[in-house]
């Protein structure tokens, strides 16, 4: 089974990481939501709502790790950024060959900022996008960009087929599919492939 760390913060965007978790639990990959909020699993969204981590990102330290996934939202994505501990872990994730993945404002703010996306196709929220320029081989105007091991998304409204196309890669074309058919997602999915 395929293990997902989606780390959160206050001001993470609520819709983007809860889609997220749920979709891939959905598709029975194993998701560790971690906060990176120092000493407390309990963090304030951006729109308010409360969520609580299974763990502190600490815990989370010296496992591998088949995907790192970074929902957006400021300031969330800001804390993502500030984060040692989440860089430490998204470098060796990058030089492990595994895959990352950012949606929002997270691929320019905490990859880009970073470097660690320069030679990368990627895309994030379009209010990011001249930022993302200067720090990626090349800006998409894709809902959803797969580069080596790399998947970025714009926001919000491309969550569920973000989430879907992670299912795809991790757990193959027919549970993207099963997945996407039991939560009654009409619109069509393009293949990773």
């Amino acid at each position: 089974m395929a293990k997902v760390l989606v780390p959160i913060a206050d001001g993470t965007e609520e819709m983007e990481a809860v889609i997220i978790i749920d979709v891939l639990r959905r598709a029975q990959i194993d998701v560790c939501v971690a906060s990176v909020m120092p000493g407390r699993k309990e963090i304030t969204a951006s729109r308010g709502v409360r969520l609580i981590a299974d763990v502190l990102l600490e815990e989370c330290v010296g496992q591998d790790w088949d995907m790192i996934t970074l929902p957006g939202g400021q300031p969330g994505a800001t804390h993502l950024h500030d984060s040692t501990t989440l860089l430490a872990l998204l470098k060796g994730q990058i030089a492990q060959q595994r895959w990352v993945a950012a949606i929002c404002a997270s691929p320019a703010v905490v990859l880009g900022r970073h470097g660690l996306i320069s030679q990368a196709t990627a895309t994030c929220f379009p209010a990011c996008q001249q930022e993302l320029a200067g720090q990626t081989a090349a800006v998409s105007q894709e809902r959803v960009v797969v580069d080596v091991k790399l998947v970025t998304s714009q926001g919000p409204g491309t969550a569920v087929e973000f989430a879907l196309r992670l299912v795809e890669l991790l757990g193959g074309e027919q549970k993207a599919n099963e997945v996407q058919k039991a939560m009654v997602v009409t619109q069509p999915r393009a293949s990773a492939a």
